[in-house]
């Protein structure tokens, strides 16, 4: 009887190498961002929504296997290798360039003057089979390629997409404040079968404005927050009550083009958002090219993922797909 209530608390509490990824929070963004020190005070919300992440148990992961909205990870899946330093450290990265690029897109919707300045792009992982692995670091920041400079990520990723696979290029990074130089040759990407440096990577920007936008969000890490931080702060920018009083939730990067990208774990999200009560939810509409269909026939954009997810769910909260902030704001606008 004793071993039987061992092997019971056990498989409650012992820790596996494992993590479940289930529904996080939707949490209003009035809580979390102010303009020059002012609350939003109009009715209605805009939250983002998280995916929570928990160490496994035994009796997590069969809550996880038996759950439509859990997913069991193993430590590989879920960092990519990185040690738990890095990971979190990458998190950081993206979540502070998802904030200046979501003010960079308000402040411009507002006819707000700003500067923004592109520094380069924080290396986030390197691939074993890149040339440059055990040369780059999760942190340092690569400013040219060949020696040309660039405006954001997106360009960078062109050039370097424009050359050949096999091709010898030179990167110029800072490590530790330090500026320093490698070369190497460019692989094909297994995601896309173009040339690339093979890295993960994300802007490393900083903003000036005189309207002071301030974004407290705690130890929430990642990207995925962007669209939802670009429609509160436009809000506040310019108290227009864009939100009619509704309460709307939401997901999806947003990048200096204004355009909104995928995310992962969408229908933990619209879990998280039916159940705190949002009327509408705005997925990211996002375009599969032929070669990802070809290498995962079964793949959905994140808007289909959020469609099939609220039918499971069977909630009245409205599905709007997105591909831009401006798309957004088109539906807030025509909304009744």
């Amino acid at each position: 009887m004793i071993l039987l209530g061992g092997l019971l608390a056990a498989f409650v509490i012992v820790p596996l190498p494992y993590y479940v990824e289930a529904p996080g929070a939707t949490i209003d963004l009035k809580d979390m961002i102010t303009v020059d020190d002012q609350e939003d005070k109009e009715s209605g919300s805009f939250s983002l929504t998280s995916v929570g992440i928990r160490r496994a148990t035994g009796f997590g992961v069969v809550s996880a296997l038996l759950s439509d909205f859990q997913d069991v990870l193993s430590e590989e899946q879920l960092t990519g290798g990185a040690t738990n330093e890095e990971y979190n450290q990458m998190q950081r990265y993206y979540m502070e360039s998802s904030q200046n690029a979501a003010i960079e897109q308000a402040l411009k919707l507002a006819n707000i003057p700003y500067t923004m300045e592109f520094k380069g792009v924080y290396v986030m992982s390197v691939e074993k089979n890149s040339s440059f692995y055990g040369k780059l670091s999760v942190g340092d920041t690569v400013t040219q390629v060949d020696g040309r400079s660039f405006k954001s990520a997106e360009e960078f990723m062109e050039y370097v997409k424009g050359q050949e696979v096999g091709q010898v290029v030179t990167i110029t990074y800072t490590h530790n404040g330090k500026e320093e130089e490698a070369s190497g040759k460019l692989i094909e990407l297994s995601t896309d079968k173009k040339p690339g440096i093979g890295i993960t990577l994300t802007d490393h920007t900083e903003i000036a404005t005189d309207t002071e936008v301030a974004i407290n969000s705690g130890s929430i890490g990642g990207p995925s927050a962007g669209l939802m931080f670009t429609l509160e702060i436009y809000e506040q920018l310019t108290n227009q009550n864009i939100r009619k009083g509704k309460k709307i939730a939401g997901t999806g990067t947003i990048n200096s083009a204004g355009e909104v990208g995928r995310i992962g774990g969408i229908d933990k999200k619209v879990a998280s958002a039916d159940e705190a009560g949002m009327e509408i939810f705005f997925a990211p509409d996002d375009t599969i090219s032929d070669d990802v269909k070809k290498e995962n026939p079964d793949i959905k954009t994140n808007y289909e993922e959020a469609k099939a997810a609220a039918k499971k769910l069977n909630t009245s909260m409205k599905i709007v797909p997105v591909k831009t902030v401006q798309d957004a704001l088109e539906y807030l606008e025509n909304m009744e």
